[in-house]
């Protein structure tokens, strides 16, 4: 059983609660920020594989948490997923720039999600990713 650690980033709970759900399915370990200064704090607290990150949220953007992220060393190499409604063309430069791995629009395809997250972790511990089936699953 996959037991990889993903912190969850949205002030939507109904965004917060499909991802998990979808997650869950799928093995990981979720839990939960809905504003910039909660995500790093939870970051600290759970040290997360992985970040799924929107960039609109209170108390400061996705930019913010990411800029505090890595000027912190024990989370500084935690890959991030950036997820937004906002315009991609205007903000994936800026995404990349900052340090994501990847970045996605909503709303979410979760088979893209799924795979994104897979690659993401797969690059971070050096293995090679599963191959997924049609669905988006193992």
């Amino acid at each position: 059983m996959n037991s990889q650690k993903i912190l969850i980033v949205d002030d939507n709970a109904d965004i917060r609660l499909g991802m998990h759900l979808r997650l869950k399915a799928n093995h990981y370990q979720t839990f939960f920020a809905a504003d910039a200064p909660s995500a790093v704090a939870e970051a600290r607290k759970n040290q997360p594989d992985l970040i799924v990150l929107d960039l609109g949220l209170p108390a400061g953007d996705g930019f913010t948490v990411m800029e505090n992220l890595r000027q912190i060393p024990l989370l500084a190499t935690i890959p991030v997923i950036v997820v937004s409604a906002r315009d991609g063309l205007a903000n994936q430069k800026r995404v990349y720039e900052a340090g994501a791995k990847a970045f996605l629009q909503k709303p979410l395809n979760d088979a893209e999600l799924l795979a994104v997250i897979r690659q993401a972790l797969a690059e971070t511990s050096g293995t090679e990713m599963p191959a997924l089936d049609s669905q988006g699953s193992l």
